[in-house]
């Protein structure tokens, strides 16, 4: 049995490594790619806010879905609809028939699709590995797909500007379908519950999940404060960073590749302290997170005001270090509060109830980032990016102090509780 969980979690990863490689080389040069082509920020900000939107609005259905039929199934189903439309997206672009309307109707449906994907996934990985291994499978799989991550901008910046869009098209494409035929070789017995029935049946299944949700008050506040967090953070990477080096820095597509190297070595580190061990205390490493999430954040906010970037210049090498750096930790502060999280509600949650849990949690915790790319978009045309940054910072900093407190209140009714009942 052991040796068969590991085949089947050496299938599924190495699907998602192919997969996560394929969408990283393209999603990282879309921002660039509609700027080339005349877009703005406000552009750039609609295309992260039409590739959130639909992942959200599948997560409730999809949850009922995961639970109720075959996972694998429908990982194989939506990797490979997802494949073919970009590999639909190539042909037009090699025709030159590509438009922005045409690239934003494409990333809705694969958008669609990994809504679909992902919950499901989610719901499977505790079926395949045992309990104590949940942590550390988890940071593997986060490991592997930031991995996959610090491959791909090199490739996509060299891709791109020798090549152009399409082979990047194509690319993806292709890993979508090798990713799909992967996970249909997972061997993996589905527990069968009942047939999907109804819409009632349906809202039903929805409710039951969000009953429990309702009913677990320290996944309901982490969720809470991730819709709050990830409505700030997500749109820096997506619209921030492609539009402050296009406006205002003076450094290559190269250089930007080498930036997503960087960043994605800093959650590559998080993801491997966080999974050292086993059994993890979920508050330690999280409070560590949430604390260099707020200093790394103000941090940010200082070293792109325009009187440090002229002060440093705008092309030397020690800004870009400096530039780098602040990133870096940003993105390990996240790895820090992300996988203990997933790790938490995957001990928590029953295996009937997993896949609809981690579609609710993932509507909660992702509901503010489509509005929140959106806001950044508009809002960036009107005024400076330090200014922005500045006030997302004070904010993300007096929320993280009040989930804190919050939070720390809640473990110590838990505790006590438990002694109680120790005592009965």
């Amino acid at each position: 049995m052991g040796r068969n969980r590991n085949k089947n979690l050496i299938l599924l990863l190495f699907g998602r490594v192919v997969s996560d490689i394929g969408s990283s080389i393209q999603m990282l040069i879309m921002p660039l790619y509609i700027i080339d082509i005349g877009g703005s920020a406000a552009t750039v900000g609609l295309f992260s806010f039409l590739s959130l939107l639909p992942i959200l609005l599948m997560y409730p259905i999809a949850g009922v879905i995961g639970d109720r039929l075959n996972r694998k199934i429908i990982m194989v189903i939506a990797d490979f609809v997802s494949g073919i439309f970009v590999l639909l997206l190539a042909y037009i672009s090699s025709i030159g028939k590509m438009n922005i309307a045409m690239l934003l109707v494409i990333q809705v449906i694969v958008s669609f699709m990994y809504g679909l994907f992902d919950p499901a996934t989610k719901g499977m990985i505790p079926q395949i590995v045992p309990k104590e291994e949940l942590n550390k499978t988890n940071s593997k799989v986060a490991t592997l797909r930031i991995l996959s991550g610090l491959v791909a901008p090199l490739i996509a910046v060299q891709l791109y500007t020798v090549y152009g869009v399409t082979v990047l098209f194509l690319i993806n494409g292709i890993s979508f379908l090798i990713s799909s035929s992967s996970e249909i070789l997972i061997k993996y017995k589905h527990n069968k519950i009942d047939s999907m029935g109804g819409i009632s049946e349906i809202l039903h299944d929805m409710a039951e999940g969000a009953k429990f949700i309702k009913n677990n008050s320290i996944i309901k506040k982490l969720s809470i404060y991730f819709l709050v967090i990830f409505a700030f953070i997500q749109p820096i990477f997506s619209i921030v960073l492609p539009l402050f080096f296009r406006t205002e820095l003076n450094y290559s597509d190269r250089q930007y590749g080498y930036l997503q190297v960087v960043l994605f070595s800093g959650a590559l580190l998080g993801s491997i302290l966080v999974g050292r061990k086993k059994d993890i205390d979920l508050k330690k490493p999280m409070f560590i997170g949430i604390v260099s999430l707020v200093v790394t954040m103000i941090s940010f906010a200082f070293i792109i005001m325009p009187i440090i970037v002229t002060y440093l210049g705008n092309s030397s090498l020690q800004y870009f270090i400096l530039f780098s750096a602040v990133l870096f930790f940003l993105y390990t502060s996240i790895m820090f509060i992300n996988i203990p999280m997933q790790t938490y509600i995957q001990k928590e949650t029953p295996n009937e109830y997993m896949s609809r849990v981690f579609s609710i949690v993932g509507i909660i915790s992702k509901g503010g980032m489509p509005l929140g790319a959106l806001i950044y978009g508009v809002v960036l045309d009107k005024i400076d990016i330090y200014i922005m940054i500045l006030i997302v910072a004070v904010i993300i900093m007096i929320i993280s102090m009040g989930f804190i407190v919050s939070f720390s209140k809640e473990k110590n009714i838990n505790k006590l509780e438990d002694k109680k009942e120790e005592k009965e």
